[in-house]
């Protein structure tokens, strides 16, 4: 039986702009970015897979969205868009070369405003505890001791932990469970994933032992893969996931977390940092990610003024993520 081909959409960028090509791409299309980096030409390729052609107006919304981004000051370079037919067999290898294992690994760092002071504080502290290998199923490698494995194995309309800012809420998840801190209660620690993509998150807080272990994201699309992603990583029964949209929930929760993740963009964060702060626990920590470092400030500014204190953070590229304690 012949398989039906599939449509490569790519954009040619630079390394400093990929992460935002690869976003803005993803909501064009509604898909997962895969990018690419070639060392000798210094060029990023953003990649989307799709099982249909896009719609005749796609390249024209792609170019209005590289104008955006270099609006925001960032160097997108040459900004071509290809769009190709292709076999699904060249698909299936493109991810297994661009998919690399990732290890989440424990190291508590104090936060400074200082990114030097920070860097030395990370250097001064040991690894230990629990840690997390996420890693396609093709890779055979074994565990180390005391590490969780989350299976993901690329599909067409889900991301596999690559971006900045899921690794970042990833640590966040391994710290809960691993600083001798919070290692002193007996009981299970409960968590909640405000958008939660592929499951990623909620899959591997269910596999370090969280629970309850709660997830919602808006994407109907989202949630089926999710609970698919839950599955496989037999997690299925630990992890409640729900279709939610989290600008129309109601302030009151049904129940309060020990860790909750917000994986958003900045404006949502801030106009629902009333409700999603409601979700804490005392001694909780929220972490948020999915924030241009050019705008953290103002989401550091409206969590602070309901009395979170921000114990974390880190910058990578320009995305800049943050780690916060309910006192």
């Amino acid at each position: 039986m012949k398989t039906k081909a599939l449509w490569r959409i790519s954009i040619t960028t630079t390394p400093e702009a990929e992460d935002a090509v690869a976003e803005m791409l993803g909501a064009v299309l509604g898909r997962a970015a895969v990018t690419y980096f070639n060392v000798e030409t210094g060029v990023s390729t953003v990649t989307v897979y799709c099982e249909a052609r896009p719609a005749a107006d796609a390249r024209k919304t792609m170019a209005a969205g590289l104008g955006q981004i270099k609006k925001f000051g960032l160097i997108a370079g040459p900004g071509k868009i290809t769009i190709a037919k292709v076999r699904r067999e060249d698909w299936a290898e493109s991810w297994k070369r661009h998919f690399k294992p990732i290890e989440i690994r424990f190291r508590r760092v104090e936060f400074h405003e200082s990114p030097n002071k920070m860097k030395l504080a990370a250097r001064g502290t040991r690894l230990s505890g629990k840690s997390l290998l996420i890693k396609p199923g093709w890779f055979k490698r074994k565990p180390r001791k005391n590490q969780a494995v989350v299976v993901l194995d690329p599909g067409l309309s889900f991301g596999t932990g690559q971006h900045p800012t899921t690794v970042f809420c990833l640590h966040q998840i391994v710290a809960a469970v691993s600083d001798r801190r919070n290692r002193r209660s007996a009981t299970a620690k409960s968590f909640l994933d405000i958008g939660t993509g592929s499951g990623i998150l909620a899959i591997a807080a269910a596999k370090l032992g969280f629970k309850p272990v709660h997830a919602f994201d808006f994407d109907a699309n989202a949630i089926q893969i999710a609970c698919v992603n839950a599955r496989r990583n037999r997690v299925a029964g630990k992890i409640r996931f729900w279709r939610g949209d989290v600008s129309k929930l109601h302030l009151r929760p049904a129940r309060k977390y020990d860790l909750v993740c917000a994986n958003l963009i900045s404006d949502l964060l801030i106009a629902r940092r009333r409700w999603i702060a409601a979700q804490l626990k005392r001694d909780g920590t929220l972490a948020l990610a999915g924030i241009l470092k050019t705008e953290f400030r103002e989401v550091q500014a409206a969590f602070e003024n309901l009395k979170l204190k921000l114990v974390s953070s880190k910058t990578e590229k320009e995305w800049r993520s943050g780690s916060f304690l309910r006192v």
